[in-house]
């Protein structure tokens, strides 16, 4: 990580192990066109895309100390951006018992564009629709101040943290509030399908 530990220092990262069975693994396998993608949202940049959020801030000269009123509960531009890491077993099961989950990604490293393709199976696509959830307000900091492009944020950044693949067209909504409804899976469009073999794409507009 560029600029983030001196010389001589470390991280010490932990990490947790679970058991499923196999009748229950969630591989994305039956994903399939006419499914619709539930995206559950994000508190802040969690733990993505910090090397641009640090250049972004030392070339803006911002004051992370600085009163920040846009996030809800954040004071300062730092805590913002330093937003906790919001957990999201707890959704996400209560999704699972409410919905036929077909398939999950985590949106971390690579953003949108990068993370929800691995969990699609060939010959289907993801087209998120970016207006039916809201934009955190730190990401349009970020925007502005470092003038990055809107396909790079995508790239980079966690805009909705966590994607469901599941229910069939016309099924209910599901009666879980974090969960929103945010695209929905489909052939690939024409102008699409030269994209490289083998990969899944996802299409944000």
């Amino acid at each position: 990580m560029p600029g983030m530990y001196p010389e001589g220092e470390y991280d010490l990262a932990g990490f947790a192990v679970g058991v499923v069975e196999k009748s229950a693994v969630i591989d994305g396998r039956g994903i399939a066109p006419g499914d619709v993608v539930l995206g559950l949202a994000s508190s802040g940049p969690h733990s993505n895309g910090y090397s641009l959020i640090r250049r972004i801030v030392e070339r803006s000269g911002a004051d992370l100390a600085a009163p920040y009123a846009e996030a809800a509960g954040a004071t300062t531009l730092g805590d913002a951006l330093l937003a906790p890491t919001r957990i999201y077993v707890k959704p996400l099961l209560a999704l699972m018992r409410d919905l036929p989950v077909k398939g999950m990604a985590h949106i971390t490293g690579g953003g949108l564009t990068e993370n929800v393709p691995r969990v699609l199976p060939e010959g289907v696509q993801a087209r998120l629709d970016k207006s039916r959830w809201p934009r955190p307000p730190v990401f349009t900091w970020l925007q502005a101040q470092g003038g990055v492009d809107e396909a790079e944020m995508h790239r980079v950044f966690n805009w909705r943290h966590r994607h469901g693949r599941d229910r069939r067209a016309g099924a209910r909504r599901p009666r879980v509030p974090a969960a929103r409804r945010c695209g929905r899976v489909g052939p690939p469009h024409r102008r699409d399908r030269a994209r490289e073999a083998g990969t899944a794409a996802t299409v944000v507009a």
